[in-house]
């Protein structure tokens, strides 16, 4: 190796340190325990966000979508959860499966039926806490979700991960993922079963931007 391409080398090395440094600069400094959040109103930030679905298929594996196109509003205060409120949109045209045919033929009648009941809704009306040992930042969201013109209770699991002042946005920032599950059958999907699963999984991460 030459003495050029040492200092090329060099110089490349000091360029990728000096990257790594302004990077780790820039990381937020992210609030873990729930207590330490900012209460307040939140609206979520669709740019990092994602709504996943999972069913069963055949019997031999898990089918996997997401809705690209969806709307929350969060409104809470660490200090007292039990008054939290949500609130969620999902446009059911949005939906990805990477399969355009099939994404066509769930827009029917005979699935989701989106002429008629072009979005998805839950309302969240009770917060309940769900602390152990060795963590305080899960909650039960109980709500209910109308899809396809039928409204039924659900459940969400949700983890809070922590809120950062977000530089990126200028605004303060919080993070949380949720699960839930519904049957299809109860919302007038009961078609292929069980070659296609009656269970869906519901997988939601999401940051929310505070407002104000």
């Amino acid at each position: 190796m030459t003495k050029r391409m040492i200092n090329q080398w060099l110089f490349v090395m000091m360029v990728v340190l000096s990257l790594s440094s302004c990077v780790s600069w820039f990381a937020p400094n992210v609030e873990k325990e729930l207590i330490s959040l900012q209460a307040g109103e939140y609206t979520l930030d669709k740019s990092h966000a994602a709504l996943l679905f999972k069913i069963q298929h055949l019997g031999l594996s898990t089918y996997v979508g997401r809705f690209n196109q969806f709307d929350a509003e969060l409104n809470f205060d660490p200090n007292n959860m039990a008054s939290a409120s949500l609130k969620a949109t999902v446009n059911i045209r949005s939906i990805d499966i990477n399969n355009a045919d099939l994404a066509g033929t769930l827009q029917d009648t005979t699935w989701f039926d989106s002429e008629r009941f072009p979005q998805a809704t839950f309302m969240c009306h009770t917060v309940t806490p769900l602390s152990t040992l060795q963590s305080n930042n899960r909650f039960n969201f109980s709500g209910d979700l109308t899809l396809r013109g039928v409204t039924k209770p659900v459940i969400f699991t949700a983890t809070f991960h922590g809120g950062a002042d977000n530089w990126l946005t200028g605004k303060y920032t919080i993070g949380f993922s949720a699960v839930g599950q519904i049957k299809r059958s109860d919302f007038g999907m009961d078609s292929y079963i069980p070659i296609v699963g009656d269970e869906v999984e519901l997988e939601i991460y999401a940051e929310f931007l505070k407002q104000g």
